[in-house]
């Protein structure tokens, strides 16, 4: 969360990047008693999958006496 406090007369703009999973589309600003409240939602990150892959005990090998 971001916190931005700036105080000036008359007219005030103010430009930033967005992050780059941000939905763009449903950004959604509102302002209560002189606060700019700004939600950015994300996209989910599609996280890779994660396979089991079954080990076995090996084999005695032959060529060595254990």
């Amino acid at each position: 969360m971001w916190h931005r406090v700036e105080r000036s007369s008359g007219k005030l703009s103010r430009c930033f990047r967005l992050f780059e999973n941000a939905k763009t589309n449903q950004v959604k600003a509102s302002m209560e008693n002189g606060i700019l409240i700004i939600t950015v939602p994300k996209m989910e990150v599609k996280k890779p999958d994660v396979k089991t892959i079954q080990i076995s005990k090996k084999k005695k090998n032959h060529w060595f006496n254990d």
